[in-house]
């Protein structure tokens, strides 16, 4: 089992998820652990997913959540925008505004942001 779903442990190295756990029982993988926001978790179960199919019957995973008062934490890359965060995040360009709002304290226009700062990516 480890073998199949080494990509989702590795993300889950890669995301430092705390508290991690791994086990095997009867042909069932049980992984544990804390993301630190719910887009980490996303992840995570996105690479479940990916190894296992839709509704896999052989990992049973646990993954609780450090900070669920935001979505996530960015750092913003040179050459991004708000516009292509929000589309990462939320699939929708247009939500840059929630991503603006949600930084006020440190962006003073939403066209003006500078690579190494950090962002709150809100809950929708």
């Amino acid at each position: 089992m480890k073998v199949k779903y080494q990509s989702v442990l590795s993300l889950g190295e890669e995301l430092s998820i705390k508290n991690g756990e791994v086990k095997e029982e009867n042909g069932v993988l049980h992984v544990t652990g804390t993301a630190k926001n719910q887009y980490e978790k996303n992840l995570l179960w996105d690479a479940i997913k990916d190894a296992g199919g839709e509704n896999p019957s052989d990992i049973m995973a646990n993954i609780s959540i450090e900070d669920a008062s935001i979505y996530a934490s960015h750092i913003i890359k040179s050459g991004e925008t708000l516009g292509e965060i929000a589309k990462h995040y939320y699939s929708n360009a247009m939500k840059y505004t929630l991503i603006f709002k949600a930084n006020t304290n440190i962006l003073k226009s939403a066209d003006v942001i500078h690579p190494g700062q950090e962002l709150i990516i809100p809950n929708l």
